[in-house]
């Protein structure tokens, strides 16, 4: 026999609005379907069931800014109604900040221990017990918060204290009230008691852990309460541990250790699919590997192992987010104004150009809707409604640079002189300096096919900076003896490229992130990995074991000299279709890899086009069959 009571028809209610939450979270957040359908799935059975539940359930959200990690928690709190139940804390090791422990935040935010509740503790990145060196970082604060991941459960620090205050000062009071009455005769008026307030019942409510109403208890005299007081203290539970085993538990934060290129916040060039491609390659042990570098590994290991892990916004999932945008301000400007507005594609794509920085999420993305159609659309608008129009169509013109309003149906054309911030930055390149930037990629373009068979996944000669520059992004590759030399003759072909076009004496200072590169590669290959012969020890320069590392050096340049003189020679038989590549990236700022494999085709090159998460990786399965 059940010692629980199940209203089978309250879960059955529940489990249909769990699902009605999770189609409606769809709707409203972009990209994140497997985010949702997982954290729907972890908090199941603490919302359907919640009183078999002996500690509470925690769940962590990992992602870069502006994937939608808080937001996605604040809709779903709402959407299940726990607003009234619900805490959002920052922790921080910062004592300007009022907050000291998390019973405190709880009893603040009116967190009971007797029904389910959620608490999310965001940015928890910042809440780092170990500092870069691993040395652990002092402080106090909020030390209870370990606590509570461990079992749901916070010890009453300074409660008996508390407790015998109470009983010694309604015992004092007492006794002092029972010798004024002894003194006063019959005739004398009688002193009037009052209960001991809002304040007081709800201070002893949380202390003894009390039963009843806290008005109530507000009514109650001192000497009344004195008795239930101490019969609680008598049975010792006063003194047991908060349980909040019945509370949801969500943990988010952005951990730039696990997301390698989170530092890129500036990048709005690079294809947001290949943001996309580097982090779905992101796994628990990596997540795992980024708490360490910040807490401690008993820490760590309270943090539990469910870990949903955001993917960046694809490509698509940017666009679906502008013309979702775009909808909303067709809408509410008709609702409001009954002006129908049309948008064209010209002015998405403005939006996306000037708006997607991949590493940061959809927050540039609203900013920019906000600045390109918004102010815009309120001119024309305003002009509409002073002639008494209907219709505007909004539209863009790249070449001169303007956004186009026509106003009704036999159109009364109104432009507007717009270039996009981003587009006026990438405007701004020299166009001397974008020729040398052209042949410079081609030449790491030329390399990485030829050497390696496949279209770089981008190919760009004009960026958005105030300098000029550009990239070759390639795939990742996974690390041979064979394909390391190889690599540095793709890091090298770019300065190398420069000199046989422009003359060595024209050749740039850009080489020398190139050249550092395969400098550091070259430097593994010898000291670390032993593939060289001469040299089989691990060359390193620290350690108990630590090797004279400039006995190396004169095998490290001499396999960098190697390797230029071999894709020179390379570059040199291929000099037409360095000038080719380097002439169509110079007139277009960018190549896609279908673009790069027509013209690789007219030299009579074939190039493979894998997608932004393809591994470059020798055949060892077939090998080992052989």
């Amino acid at each position: 026999m059940s010692k629980i009571n199940i209203d089978l028809q309250a879960i059955n209610f529940k489990k249909q609005r769990l699902e009605e939450i999770r189609a409606e979270l769809k709707q409203e957040f972009i990209g994140i379907d497997y985010i949702i359908e997982e954290l729907i799935d972890y908090l199941r059975i603490w919302y359907l069931m919640p009183e078999i539940l002996t500690r509470p359930i925690i769940i962590n959200l990992w992602g870069m800014t502006g994937v939608g990690k808080t937001d996605l928690v604040r809709k779903l709190v709402t959407k299940l109604e726990f607003q009234d139940r619900f805490a959002e804390i920052e922790l921080s090791n910062n004592e300007s900040s009022w907050g000291s422990s998390v019973a405190r935040t709880f009893e603040s935010n009116g967190i009971a221990t007797d029904e389910p509740s959620i608490v999310l503790f965001d940015e928890i990145q910042r809440f780092y017990t170990i500092d870069i060196e691993g040395k652990p970082v002092p402080g106090t604060r909020y030390q209870d918060f370990w606590e509570l991941l461990s079992d749901g459960k916070l010890a009453k620090r300074d409660v008996k204290e508390e407790i015998d205050n109470y009983l010694q000062n309604f015992l004092y009071s007492s006794i002092q009230k029972r010798k004024r009455q002894e003194k006063n005769t019959e005739e004398e008026e009688q002193e009037e008691e009052f209960g001991v307030g809002i304040w007081q019942a709800r201070n002893l409510k949380k202390i003894f852990d009390l039963d009843g109403e806290i008005n109530t208890l507000a009514d109650m005299t001192e000497e009344q309460l004195l008795g239930v007081l101490q019969a609680k203290k008598e049975k010792k539970k006063v003194y047991e541990p908060i349980d909040h085993s019945k509370m949801l538990i969500i943990i988010s934060g952005n951990l730039d250790e696990a997301y390698s290129m989170a530092n890129e916040t500036a990048e709005t060039d690079l294809d947001a699919d290949i943001f996309r491609a580097y982090t779905e390659k992101i796994t628990l042990v990596d997540i795992k590997n980024a708490l360490s570098r910040k807490f401690k590994p008993e820490q760590v290991a309270r943090f539990g192992n469910i870990h949903l892990i955001y993917k960046s916004l694809r490509k698509r999932d940017f666009e679906q987010l502008i013309q979702q945008e775009i909808h909303k301000i067709i809408h509410k400007n008709h609702e409001h104004f009954g002006i129908t507005v049309s948008i064209s594609e010209k002015i998405n794509q403005l939006v996306y150009q000037n708006g997607v920085f991949p590493v940061q999420g959809v927050r540039p993305v609203f900013s920019s809707i906000t600045d390109i159609i918004e102010s815009n659309l309120s001119k024309f608008m305003f002009e509409a409604l002073i002639k008494e129009q209907t219709e505007i169509e909004m539209d863009y013109d790249f070449e001169k640079g303007k956004i186009i309003g026509m106003l009704g149906k036999n159109p009364e054309v109104h432009e507007i002189n717009y270039i996009g911030k981003v587009d006026r930055i990438r405007q701004g390149n020299l166009p001397d300096i974008v020729a040398n930037v052209s042949v410079h990629e081609s030449g790491h373009a030329i390399a990485y096919g030829l050497l390696f068979g496949l279209a770089p996944l981008q190919l760009r000669s004009k960026i958005a900076a105030s300098y000029a520059g550009g990239f070759t992004f390639s795939h990742q590759i996974h690390l041979t003896k064979g394909n390391i030399t190889d690599k540095i003759k793709v890091f090298l072909a770019g300065g190398v490229a420069e000199a046989l076009v422009f003359g060595e004496e024209n050749m740039t200072p850009s080489c020398s992130t190139d050249l550092e590169d395969a400098t550091n590669m070259a430097a593994d290959y010898v000291r670390r990995y032993g593939f060289d012969h001469n040299f089989q020890a691990f060359y390193g320069s620290s350690g108990v074991f630590g090797m004279d590392t400039s006995l190396t050096d004169w095998s490290i340049e001499k396999m960098i000299r190697t390797c230029t003189e071999e894709i020179r020679e390379l570059l040199i038989q291929n000099n037409d279709y360095l000038l080719t590549l380097a002439k169509a990236l110079n007139a277009k700022g960018n190549l896609t890899p279908e673009e790069v494999v027509t013209i690789a085709r007219e030299f009579g090159n074939l190039l493979i086009i894998k997608e932004e998460n393809y591994l470059h990786l020798a055949e060892y399965q077939k090998l080992l069959e052989k």
